[in-house]
């Protein structure tokens, strides 16, 4: 049952009427009259622009339309009250008995109450949660989590064909200081005094498991190597260590992405690159400087050119 859809039918019905009486002139264009929720509550339970969007056709001033559409609209007994809002949007208020069917549909479909084919036939990539694969997630991470995986499923609902997809962050600075992050508590779980964390490097004790594991697969292999040679293992495995927590910490939340996709993996395909060169070639880009943080300027920050 879609409420909405419903009373924009009874709406075009009734201007409909109208034209058939000679109030109206044939022939209007409907397909903008929209009709939903006001945006707020004490304006009613339905909106709808229909005098706005026909008055121009009509020859009319917009409020002498909605006025026009408002006294035909009072016949329907299942509208309890008219009013004319702005410039001439009209919002309605509906008797009791529309909601009592509205739950009477509800209690009948369970499940497949608000089930539609609105959506059928289309697809939705869904990117949502993607935190940097640096560390646990926080809760700031868990509210856009649920929020996506619910948006997901109000879209399945109502027919799309929805692909859940996770944007693994793994092409940046920030999975190098991950990976000498992981290097530091390798050398920990081999009987090394780190000292205090470096500043630039993940302090958090999530990553202690993460040496020790490394020490568990490949001993002191990586001990008396250059950063050079191990840089790009050790970040491959710290951030599958990292993927690992944050995808028990999502099942635990009963969300599951269809996508995990690595921006590596474009990146070294050259995907980026040949993308960056067709907007290039249309004009499409330009160099810039971005304006300095808000508030308090840290002291490394420098105006850089970037595209």
């Amino acid at each position: 049952m879609d409420l909405y859809a419903e009373y924009r039918d009874r709406i075009l019905k009734t201007i409909s009427s109208l034209t058939d009486l000679g109030t109206l002139p044939p022939g209007m264009d409907i397909s903008r009259v929209s009709v939903g929720p006001p945006r707020e509550v004490f304006h009613g339970d339905i909106t709808t622009n229909a005098a706005l969007v026909l008055a121009k056709m009509v020859g009319m001033k917009p409020r002498d339309l909605a006025e026009c559409l408002s006294q035909a609209l009072q016949s329907d007994k299942s509208i309890k009250k008219v009013e004319i809002a702005g410039p001439g949007f009209l919002n309605l208020w509906l008797e009791h008995s529309v909601w009592y069917q509205v739950l009477q549909e509800a209690l009948k479909s369970g499940l497949h109450f608000g089930t539609s084919s609105f959506g059928v036939g289309k697809k939705i990539n869904l990117e949502f949660v993607s935190a940097n694969p640096t560390g646990p997630l926080h809760i700031g991470h868990a509210r856009g989590t649920v929020f996506g995986d619910v948006l997901a499923s109000l879209l399945e609902k109502v027919g799309y064909e929805v692909c859940r997809e996770y944007y693994i962050n793994d092409a940046g600075s920030q999975v190098d200081s991950l990976a000498r992050s992981a290097h530091l508590r390798y050398r920990e779980a081999l009987g090394e005094d780190i000292g205090e964390i470096p500043e630039g490097l993940y302090p958090g004790e999530y990553m202690i498991p993460v040496g020790k594991a490394l020490v568990e697969r490949d001993g002191k292999k990586w001990l008396t190597l250059s950063e050079y040679e191990w840089l790009e293992p050790i970040r491959n495995f710290a951030i599958n260590e990292m993927m690992d927590l944050i995808k028990k910490d999502l099942e635990m939340l009963g969300v599951h992405h269809d996508v995990f996709t690595s921006e590596r993996e474009f990146v070294d395909a050259g995907v980026v690159d040949a993308v960056l060169s067709k907007f290039e070639e249309r004009g499409m880009t330009y160099e810039g400087t971005l304006e300095p943080p808000k508030g308090k300027i840290p002291e490394d920050w420098e105006p850089r050119p970037q595209t």
